[in-house]
């Protein structure tokens, strides 16, 4: 159900008779809203192949990495998210045959993670499926891509992302 009127807007209205930051609180409400379409888009994307994001992202990882192979703990610091997260995501994927945990050569307490063929071949699938639907982004040319990530950038490193 599409409103005659932007809620978030309303919102901002609302929230302005009350409290200061009205700028802050319309752009992290914006942000929230646009990152639950985005997801819900990708998610839907990624569905028929059996994934989530959060899997399509490990298994791209592991495209990127050397080897094809990674510690669970490197994973966790590269996707940022908590290492009970990357032992659930790595589970799923080798439950799917996309992923094995195999012993490190040179560390015998540390598992990685590697990718099988049925992986990696799944990933160029699903990649082009994303890049056929622009990201669930298509509403926004490049340039406006752009700006979004360099206008996002000192927010991810004020937190420390790098």
């Amino acid at each position: 159900m599409t409103l005659p009127f932007d809620p978030i807007d309303e919102a901002a209205r609302q929230w302005g008779e009350r409290w200061d930051r009205v700028p802050a609180m319309h752009a992290v409400t914006s942000l929230m809203r646009v990152q639950q379409l985005v997801i819900g888009r990708l998610d839907a994307i990624l569905k028929p192949h059996g994934l989530t994001f959060a899997r399509y992202e490990a298994l791209v990882l592991l495209v990127f990495s050397s080897r094809g192979s990674l510690p669970l703990g490197k994973m966790g610091e590269r996707l940022q998210v908590h290492p009970t997260s990357v032992t659930s995501i790595v589970q799923r994927l080798t439950a799917a045959g996309l992923v094995r945990r195999v012993p490190h050569p040179e560390d015998g307490r540390t598992v990685l993670a590697e990718i099988t063929d049925a992986g990696r071949e799944l990933v160029e699938r699903a990649t082009a499926d994303l890049v056929a639907a622009d990201f669930a982004l298509g509403a926004l040319e490049d340039e406006q891509l752009t700006g979004i990530s360099e206008l996002l950038r000192p927010v991810r490193q004020a937190a420390g992302d790098f």
